[in-house]
């Protein structure tokens, strides 16, 4: 087995659109720092219906990866989750430009639907998974709900990682 393989896997079923999911990100980029190469963290779409503009944020984010930008954008997008209720897809354009992204191409990937097989295997799997709300992690086989309090959560995913790297 390839250690790419054997390192565990954080999935964080995020709304793109969500202030917790925002509020999350310190979380997610003290795990990186953490564990560097040693833990997979994946962002994951879970789109909620309360939040309109969730699922083009969703699609945004995957053209954004596409492009090698991906983790920049969904960072950039989660720090204006309440301009993104408003504004909706020309703050999806705008913050591709300001990252020196294809807007272009943006703006057709938003068209086309290039993206939302994606975006809807993502929310199935985690409809599967029992994600009812975001953030939610899963990793090791244990789902940890974000949605209602975060506090302690870091924790508790560090203790999971360092159980599963041994």
């Amino acid at each position: 087995m390839s250690e790419a393989a054997s390192r565990p896997v954080l999935d964080v079923w995020t709304d793109l659109q969500c202030p917790d999911c925002h509020r999350a990100q310190d979380d997610v980029r003290a795990l990186r720092e953490r564990y560097a190469d040693r833990l997979e963290i994946r962002i994951r779409h879970f789109p909620l219906e309360r939040h309109q503009q969730a699922y083009a944020a969703a699609q945004a984010a995957e053209e954004a990866y596409a492009q090698g930008g991906g983790e920049a954008y969904v960072t950039a997008l989660l720090g204006r989750t309440r301009e993104l209720g408003r504004r909706g897809e020309p703050l999806l354009i705008e913050v591709a430009g300001e990252l020196g992204l294809d807007t272009a191409e943006f703006e057709t990937a938003l068209f086309d639907g290039r993206h939302l097989l994606v975006v809807d295997a993502d929310q199935a799997e985690g409809r599967a998974l029992g994600v009812t709300g975001t953030p939610t992690y899963v990793i090791g086989g244990e789902r940890l709900d974000g949605g209602k309090s975060q506090e302690g959560l870091r924790e508790r995913v560090a203790e999971i990682a360092d159980r599963l790297l041994g």
